[in-house]
């Protein structure tokens, strides 16, 4: 069976002299593994399989195999800042890895494709960018079903276990109190297109998008620790 789909490079793993195997999120097929041919003579180019690319694929699936064979690929959108600007260069290293680790089965989900394809826009061409990690979290941990409800009067803690605003922080040591509660709640019903609506000061950037990646860990089963935030503390500042 032949399937053409739009998708979103998540890695890539050399497979043969020739070839390697594609991870890729799918519009119509969800997160599928893919052989890919590469190189001069027939294959593809090595550029078209960047981390976070945006591409469409013809692929063959067969019943027997586990692995999708790649017919025919083609960036679908190239990106026009990306490639050029090491801090949009960092994000888009920083989401891929996060949606690596995350994402999990072969089911098509319309919604979270139209969010990732809005995540990839955004990262191209907001004006600013420095405030995006913290709002792809949010917005994807509700894409992933755990976003948080906003505190209610008094509640200026947030429990990353129980995943809720509390009014004390003596549960456990690793409540968060204010002012990154206080600026977490803030960012709960924050669209992506409105990056710079908060102001957020350097440091205090730094220490929540930490907070943000543990509350993940906690809720996202064989996470782990990711490498780009490191990367992200340096270029952002």
């Amino acid at each position: 069976m032949l399937h053409t789909t739009r998708a979103f490079v998540l890695k890539t793993v050399r497979h043969g002299d020739s070839t390697v195997v594609l991870k890729a999120y799918t519009e119509s097929l969800g997160l599928r593994s893919f052989l890919v041919r590469v190189g001069k003579k027939g294959g593809v180019s090595q550029a078209a399989l960047q981390p976070l690319n945006r591409i469409e694929l013809v692929a063959h699936e067969a019943p027997e195999r586990d692995l999708l064979t790649v017919r025919e690929l083609r960036v679908e959108r190239p990106y026009t800042t990306v490639p050029f600007d090491p801090v949009r260069g960092a994000l888009a290293l920083f989401v891929q890895e996060v949606l690596y680790r995350t994402l999990r089965g072969e089911t098509a989900d319309r919604e979270l494709f139209a969010f990732l394809e809005e995540v990839t826009t955004v990262i191209d061409t907001a004006p600013e960018v420095r405030n995006f990690p913290l709002v792809f979290l949010v917005r994807f941990s509700e894409q992933l079903g755990f976003l948080p409800s906003p505190p209610g009067p008094g509640a200026e803690h947030f429990d990353p276990v129980e995943g809720e605003f509390v009014t004390s922080n003596e549960r456990h040591g690793r409540t968060l109190g204010p002012p990154l509660s206080t600026i977490y709640a803030s960012l709960l019903a924050l669209p992506l297109a409105e990056l710079d609506a908060v102001r957020i000061q350097a440091v205090q950037r730094r220490e929540l998008l930490d907070q943000q990646l543990l509350y993940f860990r906690l809720h996202v089963e064989g996470m782990g620790e990711l490498r780009s935030p490191r990367v992200l503390h340096q270029v952002l500042g």
